[in-house]
């Protein structure tokens, strides 16, 4: 043990998320790694810096196991289009007025983050409101789901979108009562501004990446899954420059299996699967359909106030296959976005059909958000050993959209995180980040605190039933997430373990549920080394 390399922890309360060993206050690291980890009566005696934590709450670091950080980093350079600053689309059309004058002409404008729900006209902006705001350079603007697009007329002339253009598979371009397209694309008609919209330059993609992981530390995170772009670019090697100016969390990559599948050379280099690297290829992601917030997942009922909307299934049968294929052939993980009941059953059940392919005990099939899932998908995902990663934060802070388009029951049984555990599934949590309707969106505390309360911010009953404790909401945002995403020696602080952890402001299992999103964190600590420090 080197000793210049050891820290000793001392007057702390531990929650470790281990089975065997749940409650410590003392903990030895050498070399990045957890030696020991107990009671202080039993501490050994070891040479070392010693770190008294003033009796302070310490928690593995968060794994936040399916976000989309190059895309949040990205955003986060554009228009934000949430309150405070846009509350309206006369609003919207005043910052897109602004940025225009800032950037002069020609250049693309674009944002994110949109909620009909949120705007004082409760309706999607259109292009005809956007070319208010600017007609002489295109304009995109993402919604806060990520699989809807509203760009404004110059951005539709540039793709060549007209009356005449059909809806690509899985997608739809919404149309006026003159059969003329609103600017709103939906799904895989989002994809039709793939290749116009200018890529962020490297050099910039990572700053923005060095920044957002100033934002992750500081919340405690310090692993976190990247499951695609909107586009062929591949992230790996902006991770691995960030990593070499600073960036600290590990991260397993996903591509997106829709920009790829067509390209017969395309293939995941051995060595890039090695998931004792920072950056690492974890595998792929497939699109099964949309959003509840967008009316786009595909539900088995419809949507409230309507007899026959039913949301959009995105993904072919042949798309399944070749994915089905190509990573049982290199043994990694495929992810299955799946929110809507009709889609949850049908990526479940073609998954329960094979048997696990991956070499260590990586979950072989991952299903993504699983809003509204069937009684026997939950049974097949438990016995086959298909993971569930969900989002506390949706229903948190999209509540106002799933009461319009759920109705208030519905609303009470979406996302039943007791009764997934209840049935044996193995459960984890993430954000989405940036692909939900939050300021901040990789921030965990929200949707800690919609976990154990079912209540979202605006008040609404999400189902008291299948509330959770903090303990078990904190071991799937660390322990089983880890887990879920292949990061083996992370999630649990017991020997061996990276010593990936938090310090928190409150004791988290001590406050008031309602108090839970006011919890922050004042130090992480990534390998035994502390990354972040919050300022008095």
């Amino acid at each position: 043990m080197d000793v210049s390399k050891t820290s000793v922890f001392i007057n702390c309360k531990i929650f470790t998320a281990d089975e065997q060993n749940p409650c410590a206050d003392s903990m030895i690291v050498s070399d990045g790694r957890i030696r020991w980890i107990g009671k202080r009566e039993d501490l050994p005696r070891t040479e070392g810096t010693v770190i008294d934590l003033d009796g302070r709450r310490v928690i593995p670091g968060f794994v936040d196991a399916h976000m989309h950080p190059v895309m949040l980093a990205d955003f986060s350079k554009q228009i934000t289009i949430m309150p405070p600053a846009v509350n309206s689309i006369e609003d919207l059309v005043q910052a897109l007025k602004e940025r225009r004058e800032e950037q002069g002409p020609e250049k693309w404008v674009e944002g994110w983050g949109y909620d009909e729900q949120s705007l004082l006209e409760k309706r999607s902006p259109t292009r005809y409101d956007l070319d208010r705001g600017c007609s002489d350079a295109p304009v995109c603007l993402m919604r806060t789901c990520a699989h809807i697009r509203c760009v404004n007329s110059r951005a539709l002339e540039m793709a060549g979108i007209d009356r005449n253009t059909p809806d690509p598979p899985g997608g739809e371009i919404e149309r006026d009562e003159n059969g003329e397209p609103t600017g709103v694309l939906k799904e895989n008609a989002r994809n039709l501004m793939a290749g116009l919209v200018p890529p962020v330059p490297e050099e910039q993609k990572v700053q923005n990446l060095l920044d957002l992981g100033k934002l992750l530390t500081s919340q405690g995170i310090t692993a976190i899954c990247d499951m695609g772009n909107l586009d062929s670019s591949d992230n790996i090697p902006i991770y691995e420059k960030a990593a070499e100016k600073g960036f600290h969390q590990r991260v397993g990559v996903y591509y997106m299996w829709d920009f790829f599948a067509d390209d017969k050379d395309f293939d995941i280099p051995e060595d890039r699967m090695d998931k004792n690297r920072q950056i690492f290829a974890a595998g792929l992601k497939l699109i099964g359909d949309g959003s509840i917030s967008g009316r786009t997942a595909w539900m088995d009922e419809p949507y409230y106030g309507s007899d026959d909307e039913y949301g959009i299934s995105v993904c072919s049968d042949e798309l399944i296959e070749s994915a089905i294929s190509f990573c049982k052939k290199r043994h990694c993980q495929l992810s299955m976005h799946a929110m809507g009941s009709r889609t949850i059953a049908r990526m479940v059940d073609r998954a329960a059909a094979e048997e696990s392919w991956t070499e260590d005990d990586t979950p072989y099939v991952r299903i993504e958000h699983v809003t509204e899932p069937r009684e026997e998908s939950l049974e097949r995902a438990a016995e086959h050993g298909i993971a569930f990663v969900t989002q506390p934060i949706f229903p948190y802070a999209e509540s106002a959209s799933y009461l319009k388009n759920l109705g208030s029951e519905r609303l009470k049984k979406c996302y039943p995180f007791r009764h997934m555990l209840e049935r044996g599934v193995k459960t984890g949590f993430s954000t989405d980040a940036p692909a939900t309707f939050w300021a901040v969106p990789s921030d965990p505390f929200p949707g800690l605190k919609l976990a154990v309360t079912r209540e979202s911010y605006l008040g609404a009953d999400c189902g008291t039933d299948q509330s959770i404790d903090i303990e078990t909401a904190l071991k799937l945002y660390t322990r089983e997430s880890a887990q879920i995403a292949g990061f083996h020696d992370m999630g649990v602080l017991a020997p061996g373990y990276r010593a990936d952890f938090a310090v928190l402001s409150e004791d988290i299992l001590d406050v008031n549920p309602e108090d839970i999103d006011k919890v922050c964190v004042l130090q992480t600590y990534i390998d035994g080394e502390c990354v972040y420090q919050k300022e008095d």
